[in-house]
Order: structure tokens, then sequence, then C-alpha cells
């Protein structure tokens, strides 16, 4: 098999044609790097190794990418680049990623799960939050416990600020109060923080 043109395309990338038809595309520093040119000899073994290199390439330059607009947890990062990227190349994006300081599941959560506590949200809702993101269950109870969240006063912030005057009859009282369990908080703390502004009856 010989390349019978290199041809430049969007995105870094460079079109390869072999035998006179084009055969696939590779990112264009890969071919500087691996000095193809037109009229070279290749095997089906050498093309295999390009590939591989190329989509290694382009799999930690997506993953400098993402990282750089936000801040990833690995599994949400694995996820989003195996949509474009094999196993392989995706294994290598995370480990540099990871050996430059780049990613890191313990400081992503305990970030996030800071985010989330100004929310006013309960352990459980953020918990799950933290789960969406890829994080390990044991990782997520482990920061929501170091949190040292008071959730009935998260409750009281919620009532101060969203519910103050849904306390007036007993049907408000019943939405508010079902409004705040689907947040994810107890029963028990709901109508404890409730009682303070109103006595709630059943």
């Amino acid at each position: 098999m010989v390349i019978s043109a290199i041809e430049p395309r969007r995105k870094s990338l460079s079109a390869i044609f072999i035998d006179g038809e084009y055969a696939l595309k590779l990112d264009t520093e890969t071919v500087i790097s691996a000095h193809l040119k037109v009229g070279q000899e290749i095997d089906d073994d050498e093309l295999y190794e390009l590939v591989k290199a190329s989509d290694a390439r382009r799999a930690k330059e997506k993953a400098m990418w993402l990282i750089s607009y936000r801040d990833h947890s690995e599994g949400e990062l694995r996820q989003k680049l195996s949509k474009d990227f094999g196993e392989e190349a995706v294994d290598k994006a995370i480990q540099k990623l990871i050996e430059l300081n780049l990613l890191n599941d313990e400081n992503f959560a305990k970030k996030y799960a800071e985010s989330l506590s100004s929310k006013h949200l309960s352990e459980r809702q953020i918990q799950q939050k933290l789960r969406l993101k890829g994080l390990d269950r044991d990782l997520t109870a482990e920061t929501v416990e170091n949190l040292n969240l008071d959730e009935k006063e998260e409750i009281r912030a919620l009532i101060n600020k969203k519910y103050i005057r849904k306390l007036n009859s007993e049907a408000d009282l019943r939405r508010t109060f079902a409004s705040l369990q689907r947040r994810g908080f107890s029963y028990s703390d709901i109508r404890s923080v409730i009682n303070e502004f109103k006595e709630f009856e059943e």
C-alpha cells in the first residue's frame, strides 16, 4: 500500500489517501511526528499504530478542553470521551490528566458538594447529584458527611425563602411538606421545623 495523498481537513485533521482512495483521518500532529509523506509505503500494522496514536492524542486534547471549560469527575469525563474514542485512548487520556493532577475525584467531589450546599439541599439530594457525576457511593457519602450540614437549618432557610406565605391553610401546609420531602429532607425534621413556624396538624 502506498500513501497517494495527504490533505488537510478541519479540526487539525489530515485525510490520508492510500492507492488513490480515501482511507482514514489522522490528527495532523501525528502525521507530522510520524513523518508521513506522499509515495511512502505503509502496511496494515503501521496504519493501526498510527490510528491508536492519533486517537490517544485527540482524546487527550478533548479531555484538556473539557476540563478547561469546567471541572469533571473521572467517570463523567470518561463517559464523554467514550462517545468519540476507544477504551485504550480514553484510558491514556484519563491517566495523563491524573498524572498532571488535573483530574482528582476527591477534590472534585468536595468542590461540587460545597457549591451544592449553598442551595439549601438535603444530604440525600447532594449525594444523588454527586452520584450523577460518576462518583462512587463511598466517596459521595464521605464527602457529604464532611459538610456537616444542619438539615433543620436548611429547611428553615427554605421556608423563609420560598414557603413563608404557604403555611396558612392545611392544604398549603401539606403542599409545603410534600415539596420539602421531595428535596430529600426527613419527615421528622420537616415537621419539627414547620412546627416552629406554625403548629402543624396532620
